[in-house]
């Protein structure tokens, strides 16, 4: 039987890993300290005897003796309201967490995947964005603390796989949405999604007109699972190129929730975000994968699964 290890895997993304993995057949060994997430995103797993949780810091070595014959690590806090109150934590987790994998992976023989992200492109000033692209970073911003720290754990990726000889690969991810976000999540589609349900108001900043890309998690975990099966160890974008425009975002989601929010248009902040969009050439060619998800289909699935959140939560 083939195993896997994933960190952060009772997040957003690391559970969907997860449950892609077991229905693969591996025996998943999951380890996450909930600091960001809770087990209720693997509460459906935990009955199957392949499955094996783990509560603890990813800043601590790892300490199971399974032999893993790949890891995925992507525990880190992903949305901006925690990255602010948790600042310190999402360095050292892509840091101190990163290395304690990667020694992991060194003692084991483990083929690694590094869970990197389009922040590491800072505020582009190209678009779309390919591999070959450095970025444009701000090394001190509000938000360096997520960006330094992925292009930190990438940094490190390489030193171990060229210093050490381990099979590494770098996934950078592309504003992935979907079941298991959370309702205070602060990132754009649950925002909007869990006001459209509660019938309130949705706010954007400025016309509306700026552009997101978005990709369903689904899609996301069949972009780095391909990744990890591939010959190459140089970083792939896995993301959606089609673009979508917050105004026509927000009007979706009213529509598909049928709900009665209205929206409201405030003044564009300072430092609000440009439009990353991934170039996915790269991926095209090495994996043969592209998004297949729909917006429309994606945004319906992650709609159910909020109606069913909220009413959990309000019980």
């Amino acid at each position: 039987m083939r195993t896997a290890l994933v960190t952060g895997g009772t997040g957003f993304l690391g559970s969907h890993l997860c449950e892609h993995l077991l229905n693969k057949e591996f025996f998943v060994i999951c380890i996450d300290n909930n600091s960001t997430s809770n087990q209720h995103n693997v509460q459906h797993l935990m009955q199957n005897p392949r499955f094996k949780l783990i509560q603890q810091d990813i800043t601590l070595p790892i300490k199971t003796q399974e032999n893993a014959e790949i890891a995925f690590h992507l525990a880190s806090p992903a949305s901006p309201i925690d990255q602010k109150r948790m600042q310190v934590q999402t360095l050292l987790a892509n840091a101190t967490g990163t290395k304690n994998v990667l020694e992991y992976c060194r003692q084991h023989n483990t083929k690694f995947l590094f869970a990197s992200t389009c922040e590491i492109y800072g505020d582009p000033l190209v678009c779309p964005q390919n591999e070959e692209y450095y970025g444009n970073v701000n090394p001190v911003g509000e938000r360096s603390c997520y960006d330094e720290a992925k292009r930190f754990g990438e940094a490190l990726t390489m030193a171990y796989n060229r210093a050490h000889g381990i099979n590494t690969k770098i996934a950078r991810i592309f504003h992935a949405y979907g079941a298991g976000m959370r309702t205070d999540d602060s990132r754009v589609v649950p925002s909007f999604i869990t006001k459209a349900l509660k019938n309130q108001t949705l706010t954007i900043n400025g016309d509306g007109n700026q552009q997101r890309s978005l990709c369903y998690a689904t899609d996301i975990i069949n972009g780095i699972t391909l990744l990890m099966e591939a010959n190459e160890t140089m970083p792939v974008n896995i993301g959606n190129p089609e673009m979508i425009s917050i105004k026509e975002l927000a009007n979706k989601i009213i529509h598909l929730s049928q709900s009665k929010s209205t929206i409201e248009y405030k003044q564009l902040p300072i430092n609000d975000p440009k439009a990353k969009c991934p170039d996915i050439t790269k991926a095209k060619k090495i994996l043969g994968w592209e998004p297949k998800t729909s917006i429309d289909k994606g945004l319906k699935q992650t709609i159910e699964y909020f109606k069913q959140l909220i009413t959990r939560e309000n019980e």
